[in-house]
């Protein structure tokens, strides 16, 4: 039986990028790419005609920016399709405010050919990806913006309203960081069940529903 192809929806407007990665996904066999779009508005267009399963996204688009593209089609459209911000922006702002737009997944231009499709097919099956590079950016500014203050202070005063456990917390840790939950149960050598017991667990505390979102939580909190 074949495999169902990814259909990609590719929103970039600049020439040589967007052929790059055109190229980058035509030459996947696993991907389909239905339509490119150069500018947000033609993006949401090209969403409701064509309901792909994932749209690539920048941010720095004309006439609408990816953040505002993002939300209209999670909000107004309700399309039930995985958006993946594909960017050169690194600022703890483009990156909240992606994720409160309804972004899944948040990734780096430059990012190696194997990381960007590790994340189309991580946000294709419903999963979050964050880029390991951008929670080290984010961590980094809040730690930055609160460096008089005592970091073991922090977490514990952060967690009190959480009640996560040593072992919850170590596991945040490594989500934060990136890492699925094969890549988690060889880190801490345990079962993949243990695994997603912990995540289950975490995102219940955080009443959360997704990956992604405990990484930002986790990150604004300080409980990483």
């Amino acid at each position: 039986m074949t495999e169902k192809k990814i259909n990609i929806l590719l929103v970039e407007d600049h020439e040589f990028t967007r052929m790059g990665l055109a190229l980058k996904i035509e030459n996947t066999p696993k991907y389909n790419l239905i339509a490119q779009a150069t500018d947000g508005a033609q993006g949401v267009m090209m969403a409701s005609k064509y309901n792909p399963d994932v749209i690539l996204m920048d941010i720095g688009l004309p006439k609408m920016d990816g953040i505002s593209a993002t939300k209209k089609i999670k909000e107004e459209l309700k399309l039930d399709c995985s958006i993946l911000m594909f960017t050169s922006r690194d600022s703890k702002e483009d990156i909240f405010a992606s994720f409160k737009a309804g972004a899944d997944g948040y990734i780096m231009k430059g990012s190696s050919g194997e990381n960007l499709i590790n994340a189309i097919d991580t946000v294709a099956t419903k999963s979050a990806w964050i880029d390991s590079q951008i929670a080290r950016v984010v961590l980094s500014s809040i730690q930055n913006d609160n460096e008089n203050q005592s970091q073991t202070k922090n977490q514990k005063d952060a967690n009190k309203k959480y009640g996560l456990t040593k072992k919850e917390l170590e596991v945040l840790s490594l989500i934060v960081d990136g890492l699925s939950n094969q890549e988690i149960s060889q880190k801490l050598v345990v079962s993949i069940s243990t695994t997603k017991a912990h995540v289950h667990n975490i995102l219940q505390k955080l009443y959360l529903t997704d990956r992604t979102k405990a990484a930002i939580v986790a990150l604004k909190e300080g409980l990483v």
